[in-house]
């Protein structure tokens, strides 16, 4: 029967969380980062072999690649980015192995165009076409890039209750009225207490912004859906809808 009782009423260990983890891994917890790079292995080959388009073993350089960009995403993860660890690492390794391979590529045609100069075996017209073949790739590259973005980008929306059809709706008409927002946003990112209200609270911390903005409470209501989507961006890592932001700026 105690047996029994202290079965029953046995404290059961908690198990942590993959944030959790990454807390005592950035920490020190050297051990708990071999288990955690060990035991996610298959998502890392999967994501290098998503770029690749073929299978990838752990004996490719491309999967060293992949291992360092993981590794690298749980040195520099934060919860205050706005996205999970593997949201966070599957972008990072994709753009990690995408720079390999462009690297790769333009050592590949490098090679050719010296040896093309040097022994004359090709014509010009097909350094042009290896030329125009390069750009290609990674033109494709950089769409794929910015189709993940823009689907982790909406992932993220949904968590405030909002999307793209939203943004398009509330988004501000006129170029000056677009740019303060943006500065209204990039206030919350450069505050931690008004970053923190935002992300953990999922709301927009509009008392305390009237006081530090030049707009009125009526305009922050207003366009509050684009400033929280424009501080999300800013505060993510989002290459390609941080340049569209710049250009809003600088236009």
């Amino acid at each position: 029967m105690s047996l029994m009782l202290s079965l029953l009423f046995m404290t059961k260990k908690k198990k942590k969380t993959l944030e959790e983890s990454v807390k005592l891994i950035q920490q020190g917890d050297r051990i708990l980062l071999n288990e955690l790079i060990e035991s996610y292995k298959p998502f890392i080959a999967k994501t290098v072999s998503s770029v690749c388009k073929r299978y990838i073993y752990e004996s490719d350089d491309e999967f060293s690649i992949g291992l360092l960009a993981f590794n690298e995403a749980i040195e520099k993860y934060s919860s205050e980015r706005g996205s999970s660890l593997l949201s966070f690492s599957e972008v990072l390794i994709k753009r990690r192995v995408i720079d390999y391979i462009r690297k790769q590529t333009k050592n590949q045609h490098i090679s050719l165009d010296f040896q093309t100069s040097s022994l004359e075996e090709e014509s010009p017209g097909t350094v042009i076409v290896n030329e125009l073949s390069l750009e290609n790739y990674h033109k494709k590259t950089d769409e794929q890039l910015r189709k993940d973005e823009i689907i982790q980008f909406q992932q993220l929306l949904k968590t405030f209750d909002l999307n793209f059809s939203d943004l398009v709706e509330n988004s501000p008409k006129h170029a000056d009225a677009r740019k303060n927002a943006i500065l209204t946003a990039k206030m919350i990112v450069d505050h931690p207490e008004l970053k923190e209200i935002l992300l953990e609270k999922k709301r927009l911390p509009i008392k305390q912004l009237e006081k530090m903005v030049d707009v009125s409470r009526k305009t922050i209501e207003r366009n509050r859906k684009y400033i929280i989507a424009i501080a999300l961006i800013l505060s993510g890592d989002y290459v390609f809808l941080k340049d569209y932001i710049k250009g809003v700026l600088e236009t």
